[in-house]
């Protein structure tokens, strides 16, 4: 499984809705002047999964734009690449090993469950790892101090 470039995108529009003013919603007018070389339908398509993974939400009109839908603290790593990439199975079982060796089909079908449950087992410990690992916990290791930095994004 490679992650696309579009989780790197959506962790940086995390972060800016984290240390936007929660009184002021972040316009896509200021995610587009940040995301630079992207293209703006591309970052409504990051932020329309964000919104319907349930971690930013949408405020239609003229003052609108987005806002973190839930406390940053309760946004995982996990959350953020399932609503981008859907869940991770890293294992695209594909039915070749029981194709290749159809002659043996007990020994292939046994091999190829567990090969299954060798990476369904890693899967499991990468989402819990990611699971753990909190955009609060990010943010407070990357900026060093207690307090988040309260800003609009929409004048910078």
């Amino acid at each position: 499984m490679k992650l696309t470039k579009g989780l790197e995108q959506a962790i940086c529009i995390l972060a800016m809705l984290s240390t936007q003013d929660k009184r002021i919603p972040l316009t896509s007018h200021a995610l587009n002047d940040r995301l630079k070389g992207t293209s703006h339908s591309y970052i409504r398509k990051i932020i329309r999964k964000l919104v319907v993974g349930g971690l930013a939400t949408s405020i239609p009109g003229s003052n609108g734009g987005f806002t973190l839908a839930k406390r940053l603290e309760k946004i995982n790593l996990l959350e953020i690449v399932e609503a981008l990439e859907g869940k991770i199975i890293t294992y695209p079982n594909s039915g070749m090993i029981n194709q290749v060796f159809s002659d043996i089909s007990k020994k292939a079908i046994n091999g190829e469950k567990i090969l299954m449950k060798t990476f369904e087992e890693a899967d499991k410990h990468y989402t819990e790892f990611l699971k753990q690992q909190t955009v609060d916990q990010l943010i407070w290791s990357t900026i060093g101090n207690s307090e988040l930095p309260v800003m609009d994004w929409n004048k910078r």
